[in-house]
């Protein structure tokens, strides 16, 4: 299959991209470095052209009130361009439980997403995934105070990027799910609990205060960023892709 991978120079569009590959598919990584600009839509006919399949791994470049418009243009660009390609399969890539938390922009923006992709013309697929281990650290350094981390409670599921990518490569080379597919981590943890682990494994000597006000997650109510019944296991655990994560830093 003819794979068109937009945003496939990033963290998990590079690793869909060698997933399809080592598959035997052609995947082409797309993005602005290789001259395709999904809000203008420069080079973007081209780049679908001919393809059987478009898989989305673009982000907004913010998470504010900026990103719904960021997915509007983008997702009206990218639909009407494979529409007149002929594309038969669309796969995006989203967030377990995004449409339980309105409150945040992002994920509002993320919701608006979907529902352009499902209310479109292509066959599509929703690959939902739960936050990337590779993104822990970051999360951390929001609600960072000199040597005090500041985290809410909030229930995550945390998952490899390696294994979101492998999920977002099977769907892709499948038949449309008209529907979402929903991929989580194997552990829940307290995010609290989360960076209390990540900093003792890298023997960071800052200390994690449990704040339930604290940065974007406080407003997650519930367990609504969890997979639940319906959502595919990834194996990694967290404390093995730490330690694997510390021998090849």
């Amino acid at each position: 299959m003819r794979i068109a991978v937009i945003g496939g120079t990033g963290l998990i569009g590079s690793k869909v991209v060698e997933e399809l590959d080592a598959d035997g598919h052609e995947a082409v990584p797309h993005s602005k470095s290789t001259g395709v600009d999904i809000i203008t839509g420069e080079g973007l006919e081209a780049a679908v052209a001919g393809v059987d399949v478009i898989v989305d791994l673009t982000n907004s470049p913010t998470f504010d009130e900026a990103s719904p418009a960021f997915f509007q243009q983008s997702m009206d660009n990218l639909v009407n361009a494979g529409r007149k390609a002929g594309v038969g399969h669309f796969v995006v890539l989203s967030i377990v439980g995004v449409d339980q938390v309105p409150e945040l922009d992002y994920y509002r923006a993320k919701v608006l997403q979907e529902q352009i992709l499902a209310a479109g013309p292509i066959p599509y697929s929703i690959v939902r995934a739960t936050q990337f281990m590779e993104f822990i650290d970051s999360v951390l350094s929001w609600t960072t105070d000199g040597d005090t981390v500041r985290l809410p409670s909030t229930p995550m599921q945390p998952i490899a990027a390696q294994e979101v990518a492998d999920a977002v490569a099977e769907v892709a080379v499948g038949p449309p799910l008209q529907g979402i597919h929903n991929i989580a981590g194997p552990e829940v943890f307290p995010l609290d609990e989360l960076g209390r682990i990540t900093l003792a494994a890298g023997s960071d000597r800052r200390t994690v205060v449990t704040d339930d006000t604290a940065g974007m997650f406080a407003v997650v109510r519930g367990d609504a960023l969890t997979g639940k019944d319906d959502a595919s296991l990834a194996p990694t655990r967290y404390a093995d892709w730490l330690a694997a994560h510390q021998d090849t830093a």
